[in-house]
């Protein structure tokens, strides 16, 4: 083939909405000797037969990001790629039957609105008046989104292709990927039947291929695409006059209803209704020996209208017009899932010069955001947003496939669920379990799980409702909040133990580690034997991570951060590590206890060790505690006196029987959620994140511009220190009702959004709400009277000296 490329910068595989929109993006950012492979025709996988709509609402800021963004570009897209499309606005009305439903769309209009999306709390009466054929006597109330609608999958992919091929882009049709190999340099040869393509960057937007051709980056470091694949259908029905007769009349298409308390949507399709159903008894496709074909283009399977009957009588009961009308024909599909049913996109775990954008669940809505996003991580290495609730790497070694195939079923069973704050999914749990596990759940505790380690939310006693249904509510009040109170003043007056399993454990090692270190951080290392927080900021200055540095010698480190960030940070250091400097995992060697509260020295006396107590705050020592070689570090995320210990898995066992026979309180993560709150101590990639530079951030004091290595995000940080700073961090004391402020909460100076939270939750020590954020500069002066907006209420709040709500001078933690 004399047209064939043979050369390109980037090579996506995939055709759908997701692929063309990336290639599309990448030439708007000026690289446009892209490639995009197609097995088959455009749009012959998922997109082909998606319903098309394109909502805005979501209780992910990144998510909502996202889809605002979609509806932007599909709305003028047409017309800038000459390519009409049937993109219809009509709005939606979410119906509400619940005070928690109610609340929860008034987090979703407050996010909405500061993100520029006039969305709308409406009474029933006022859905009625839109949507006169609605059935409301049974409704607290209705969210109204006026950016809601649907658009033809179809017309939006072709159009996006046709803009991508007006910049210089190829898309070859009929050229499916048959594998790729890494050169040495870490560039790309990807092999079709029709010749080979060299490349700096690949992209998988294979959609439900995606983890087939994630299978071919197994040998250059890649893994198993955490995903599975549902049957999803829709129905629609035949003409209905009535229906049309409106449409005439009002020159438009009827409002989409989301009936999210029975789980589907229905929307005016021509002059009938399409009907989505999200059915609790749902069907996966292609599980264990039923494998997936090697093409399924343009294919459906049989319907099966059984299983979503009692949705659809009752839709006909909220639309009573349906019963008029017979069912013209039924749309069952195959739908990607990833475990949290978001989908994947970023860089792909383990391999250097590849990503992935694939595992769409709603990929027509998110289709043009995904885009934006992907040209962004390959062109510019970050993204405007921070998107870490799509990244890849926030899954790790523990998404078997029995995991995806579980946790795929539940999240499609529950599509339009909320998500409480005290309530964790039951489906695939106990996937990676600390050597104490056992005593921890004889000891009353109530797990959730963190980047799949099972940890103590709480510890219930007997008579305490532990069951799911007690989880479901907003407020703070629920079967643990007396035993949190308890275990908070626990540690507050005595000594209380936590199980932590999972910290992500690297050892980094090798001559010049120091000096390679120091030009990755923002700040300073510290001494042999004592340890500190060190910061990464990526080229705009903004967080990247933040880990816990041990320095056990000249070169040799062990550096401790989330259980979540495992992968992410294991990459932000092997990415440029340089050669002959070793850096290891061993995360899933040991565990850690917090033994904290002001009797901890009395109580580690008493189980016995050969540490020298005396030692200060940030130092660290290998010791022997009760009989058993342990790290004994000199620090507490609880602010009180206190000392983690390190020890195997093999070990740690017996110093946690020694630990609870001498009268420590096992605590949980709610309980060290509320003590780190009053420390003013962040967590990452809630308050410490890519939304946010290092100075907006209050980490000033971890920054040193004066140093001579050039870290990374330096020269932004020297002219944001020159110009000043957007935003700044604050602490605030909230005059909060019944519940207490969620991440992403707007912040209000009488009638303008000046901020937002990061975090928040109650104090036990402190007895007050507490909210972590981001305000204007000019209002993060102590004192400053301002208003947290919580589900849909104001609440005031006040601005507080930048030091801790909790022993302010840490002379408790220094004891």
């Amino acid at each position: 083939m004399s047209d064939f490329p043979t050369k390109a910068r980037v090579v996506i595989i995939g055709g759908g909405v997701v692929g063309a929109s990336t290639l599309y993006h990448l030439g708007l950012k000026g690289w446009t000797d892209c490639v995009l492979l197609e097995k088959n025709e455009l749009t012959a996988g998922s997109t082909w037969h998606a319903a098309g709509n394109v909502p805005t609402f979501s209780n992910s800021w990144a998510i909502m990001n996202m889809q605002r963004y979609s509806t932007e570009l599909y709305s003028r897209l047409g017309e800038e790629v000459d390519y009409p499309m049937n993109y219809h606005q009509s709005g939606s009305i979410r119906l509400a039957h619940t005070k928690e439903r109610m609340q929860e769309f008034e987090r979703a209009r407050s996010m909405g609105h500061y993100q520029g999306i006039e969305m709308e709390m409406w009474t029933p009466e006022q859905a009625k008046e839109r949507y006169p054929f609605l059935e409301i006597h049974d409704l607290m109330g209705v969210l109204w989104d006026p950016s809601d609608g649907d658009i033809d999958p179809a017309q939006v992919t072709q159009a996006l292709a046709k803009g991508a091929r007006d910049m210089g882009q190829k898309i070859l049709r009929f050229t499916p990927a048959t594998g790729v190999t890494q050169k040495e340099d870490k560039t790309w040869v990807v092999h079709t039947e029709k010749g080979d393509i060299e490349c700096d960057y690949v992209v998988n937007a294979a959609g439900y291929y995606a983890q087939r051709v994630g299978e071919m980056f197994k040998p250059y470091g890649g893994r198993t695409v955490p995903m599975m694949v549902m049957e999803h259908q829709y129905l629609l029905t035949e003409q209905i006059p009535e229906v049309e007769a409106w449409s005439k009349e009002h020159g438009g298409k009827l409002p989409l209803i989301r009936d999210v308390d029975v789980s589907y949507y229905l929307r005016q399709e021509k002059h009938g209704y399409n009907l989505g159903p999200y059915e609790p008894n749902c069907k996966a496709h292609w599980l264990g020996d039923d494998k997936m074909p090697e093409d399924f283009s343009f294919q459906l399977w049989q319907e099966d209208l059984d299983r979503i009957e009692d949705i659809v009588v009752d839709a006909m009961a909220r639309v009573p017009l349906m019963e008029t009308s017979g069912v013209s024909s039924v749309i069952n599909g195959p739908i990607p899932y990833a475990p949290d049913g978001l989908p994947l996109i970023g860089p792909m775990p383990g391999v250097a010069n590849a990503f992935e954008a694939c595992v769409f669940t709603f990929g027509i809505a998110q289709g043009g955001g995904a885009g934006k996003v992907m040209a962004e991580w390959i062109v510019d290495g970050g993204t405007e947003w921070d998107m870490w609730a799509v990244d890849p790497r926030r899954y790790t070694d523990y998404t078997d496939q029995d995991y995806c195939d579980q946790k795929g079923m539940e999240v499609y069973g529950n599509e339009y669920a909320m998500h409480f704050p005290h309530h964790e999914w039951p489906a695939a749990r106990d996937k990676k379990l600390s050597p104490v596990h056992d005593r921890v759940i004889a000891a009353g505790g109530v797990m959730g799980a963190y980047n799949g380690w099972e940890r103590a939310n709480w510890f219930a006693q007997d008579g305490d409702d532990t069951s799911l249904e007690a989880t479901h509510t907003w407020g703070r009040q629920g079967p643990w909040t007396q035993r949190v109170k308890e275990e908070c003043e626990a540690v507050r007056d005595g000594v209380g133990v936590l199980d932590l399993p999972g910290f992500s454990r690297f050892e980094l090692s090798g001559e010049g580690a120091a000096e390679w270190l120091r030009g990755m951080v923002t700040g300073a290392l510290t001494k042999v034997g004592r340890m500190n927080l060190i910061y990464f900021s990526d080229d705009r200055g903004r967080i990247l991570t933040e880990m816990s540095c041990q320095r056990h010698a000249e070169d040799h480190f062990t550096l401790i951060t989330a259980a979540s960030a495992q992968w992410h940070d294991f990459e932000v250091l092997k990415r440029k590590l340089p050669e002959g400097l070793s850096l290891t995992d061993h995360t899933t060697e040991k565990d850690t206890l917090i033994v904290t509260g002001p009797k901890s020295r009395d109580l580690m006396t008493e189980i016995g060790t050969d540490a020298d107590l005396s030692l200060g705050w940030l130092t660290h020592q290998e010791a022997t505690v009760a009989g058993k070689s342990a790290r004994v570090v000199r620090v507490s995320f609880a602010g009180e006196l206190g000392w983690e210990i390190h020890a195997t898995n093999a070990d740690m066992p017996a110093i946690y029987d020694a630990v609870i026979a001498a009268g420590a309180k096992p605590f949980g993560m709610y309980a060290l959620d509320s003590l780190r709150l009053e420390k003013g101590y962040r967590t990452w990639k809630g308050d410490l994140s890519t939304d946010y530079s290092m100075f907006e951030g209050g980490l000033e004091r971890f920054v040193r511009l004066d140093k001579p290595q050039d870290f990374p995000g330096k020269a932004a940080l020297q002219s944001e220190k020159q110009q000043g700073s957007k935003k700044a961090f604050v602490t605030l004391t909230v005059d909060a009702g019944d519940c207490d402020a969620p991440y992403m909460s707007c912040i209000w100076s009488g009638d303008q959004i000046v901020g937002e939270t990061t975090s928040g939750g109650w104090g036990y020590r402190v007895n007050g709400s507490i909210a972590l954020g981001m305000v204007r500069t000019d209002l993060a002066e102590p004192g400053t009277e301002l208003e947290v907006e919580i589900y849909g209420q104001k609440y005031k709040a006040v601005v507080q000296p930048d030091q801790p709500l909790w022993d302010p001078e840490n002379e408790r933690l220094r004891a």
